[in-house]
């Protein structure tokens, strides 16, 4: 698909999330536009058990991109990716796109992509999730080849404590984390606030720090360029 004008974005992200969408459009070309579909849930974080129920209202709501002028559909829950393992995300996306009709991409997808193509192999991870959650997640990462060698999280029980997380705190906890021993620093989940600290970590770590909503974000565009012949 060659894009002659700004990309139109279907977001989807739960229905807590007042992050992604603003920062989503900072990293996307000026002009760029979002659709964003917000998918209820809980006032807890997602479980394996309350994972089927959301991902159901999301095919669901999905339905609506069918019939819009949105070019490709993100899927923006960080947890509900790799939660359901590689195959599970895999799964959910070729669903996503038989509804909408559209290309897809899954911010657990695109974390590992952006890590592989980064050329790293042993990274700082934080994250705002609980114990069995924050292990899901370092199990899809090593299926990717991507190994936590180091590793923290804020521990939010509910969406209100992960909304207070200000990017100062998710700034310090990097820095706490980070050892010489990590290729790479990443910050997981979409509601976490990291377009105002990613350069400065960089620059302070001298390695590369990378988010769910920038990893998103690189993978749509991708999606969205011409294919080859």
């Amino acid at each position: 698909m060659s894009m002659q004008r700004p990309p139109r974005v279907g977001l989807m992200v739960p229905i807590n999330n007042t992050t992604f969408e603003p920062e989503l459009l900072k990293w996307l070309p000026a002009g760029a536009t979002c659709m964003t579909l917000r998918i209820p849930r809980g006032r807890g974080l997602l479980t394996p058990e309350t994972l089927p129920a959301y991902m159901e209202s999301a095919l669901e709501l999905a339905k609506q991109f069918a019939d819009s002028d949105v070019d490709i559909v993100a899927y923006g829950c960080t947890a509900a990716g790799f939660i359901s393992g590689p195959a599970g995300d895999a799964a959910l996306s070729e669903k996503l796109r038989q509804v909408t009709q559209k290309p897809v991409v899954t911010t657990a997808r695109s974390m590992v992509i952006s890590l592989q193509e980064a050329g790293v192999s042993n990274i700082g991870l934080i994250t705002p999730y609980m114990d069995l959650v924050n292990q899901q997640l370092k199990a899809f990462l090593a299926d990717g080849g991507i190994h936590t060698q180091r590793f923290d999280s804020f521990y939010a029980e509910t969406v209100d404590k992960l909304g207070a997380i200000q990017a100062h705190d998710v700034a310090d906890l990097a820095r706490r984390t980070m050892g010489e021993d990590c290729d790479a620093m990443y910050i997981a989940c979409a509601q976490l606030p990291t377009f105002d600290i990613l350069e400065g970590l960089r620059t302070e770590f001298q390695r590369p720090v990378l988010s769910s909503i920038l990893s998103t974000a690189r993978e749509a565009m991708k999606a969205l360029e011409p294919q080859p012949a």
